[in-house]
């Protein structure tokens, strides 16, 4: 049976898979930063976010004053063929909110999944909570078949309840739980899962009890909710695993 580390230990190693993908690098090379407290590590990959996106600056700008005269149909081909995702994710913040809109419609999900990867959410939000649902939904379909859980994660705090219930109605328990485990603002889980049908729930926990790779994120989850949401949790204690039922119980007491 491996060995957990306890759960405050959990936001430090999130935080560490979401700057290995800032960073470019397999996420154990950063291990060494497991016990850098999360919040500094967070304020860290936002910097180093800072820095990547600013590179450059003035030239992305001009470039975003020229995409202002460009007829939306011909910006979206060239956007798709010739800018690529990761310079049209530094563009995104630059342009205006309504033609950044009009873009993005005209993109196919594969590539606007693959903008969002590269994409800073805090810079596009504006963009971000105007695209329509079947857009949204068809891009988080992609990220999901992607297994890009980290990006998921990355949009929740920055779509409508509406679109995030919609999306979460497409994404399976297991999955949803590793959403959860890197969701940028931790503060929103009990948010999120009241969106979710009451039952959800429970079948979270017993997807996790199932596969020991998902403890982590099912008990990180079980400590960011609500006490009203634990106590319903308790009648579901005695099916799960002895291991996995002495740490939920120890998070949810």
């Amino acid at each position: 049976m491996t060995s957990e580390k306890p759960t405050e230990d959990y936001a430090a190693r999130a935080e560490i898979l979401k700057l290995a993908r800032v960073l470019d690098v397999e996420p154990a090379r950063l291990e060494y930063l497991a016990r850098v407290d999360a919040d500094d590590l967070q304020a860290f990959r936002e910097q180093v976010t800072d820095t990547l996106f600013d590179a450059n600056a003035a030239a992305l700008q001009r470039m975003a004053l020229a995409a202002r005269v460009v007829p939306v149909g011909v910006l979206a081909k060239i956007a798709e063929t010739v800018f690529g995702p990761l310079l049209c994710a530094r563009i995104a913040g630059l342009v205006d909110v309504a033609r950044g809109v009009d873009v993005a419609k005209r993109l196919s999900p594969q590539f606007l999944a693959e903008v969002a990867a590269e994409l800073d959410p805090r810079r596009a939000s504006a963009i971000i909570t105007r695209i329509p649902l079947d857009t949204v939904l068809a891009v988080a379909a992609e990220l999901a078949r992607k297994e890009d859980w980290i990006t998921l994660g990355r949009f929740v705090g920055h779509l409508p309840d509406l679109t995030v219930r919609r999306a979460l109605e497409q994404i399976d328990d297991p999955a949803l739980l590793r959403i959860a485990f890197v969701l940028d603002d931790k503060r929103r889980i009990d948010h999120v899962v009241g969106l979710l049908p009451a039952h959800r729930l429970g079948r979270l926990v017993t997807a996790a009890s199932a596969d020991e790779d998902l403890w982590p994120p099912a008990l990180d989850l079980l400590s960011h909710v609500g006490e009203a949401r634990r106590a319903t949790l308790k009648p579901m204690l005695g099916g799960l695993p002895e291991a996995f039922r002495d740490r939920v119980q120890a998070t949810i007491k």
